[in-house]
């Protein structure tokens, strides 16, 4: 049998001794490892510093380039909103204008009918000036009871016409494109017992 001798020359050596092992290099080459670890380390703060300093600034372009959006935009729809007004009070003044010719003329009149006919022309003109503005008016008589268009403020019960259908009107409703500015109250048919 033969004894398995250990070769390892670094068997009885402790921590210790691999410290002194390691400060025993040259002063010289640790210092040259540090000045190149410097170097190294203040190149790459360098790099993100410029990166940094690279996107702050593409943020405050952007920050910049959007506020300017944002006030273009307030000041397009304020525009929009004033031309509109003023598109509609052009309009409404010609409507104005025959009121007080209305006004005038009828100063001295005694014809209820010349009365009546001015009357009517001045409420065509109405009319005629607010659809252009895009006024619509909703239907009701005979027509099925929307609670999306229609307001029941009268039910009254009849074998006269289908169950939910409007009978009259009480006051008209209007609206703009698909939006109710005033719905419609109307008296609607209920079942009869």
């Amino acid at each position: 049998m033969s004894k398995h001798h250990n070769n390892n020359p670094f068997k009885n050596t402790t921590s210790e001794d691999f410290d002194k092992i390691k400060n025993e290099q040259p002063a010289e080459e640790t210092a040259a490892e540090d000045d190149a670890n410097k170097e190294i380390n203040e190149d790459k703060t360098n790099e993100l510093q410029e990166k940094y300093d690279a996107l702050n600034q593409q943020y405050i372009r952007l920050a910049a380039d959007f506020d300017n959006y944002r006030k273009r935009q307030e000041q397009e729809r304020e525009n929009l909103l004033k031309f509109g007004t003023e598109n509609a009070l052009k309009k409404l003044i010609e409507v104005l204008d025959n009121f007080e010719r209305g006004k005038k003329a009828l100063e001295n009149v005694e014809d209820c009918q010349q009365v009546k006919d001015s009357f009517d022309l001045v409420h065509k003109q109405t009319v005629e000036t607010l659809t252009k503005l895009g006024l619509e008016l909703i239907e009701t008589e005979g027509k099925s009871f929307d609670p999306n268009f229609h307001d029941a403020v009268m039910r009254t019960p009849t074998n006269d016409y289908p169950e939910h259908t409007i009978i009259s009107e009480l006051q008209k409703g209007y609206k703009m494109g698909d939006k109710v500015l005033r719905p419609a109250l109307v008296n609607v048919a209920t079942e009869a017992n």
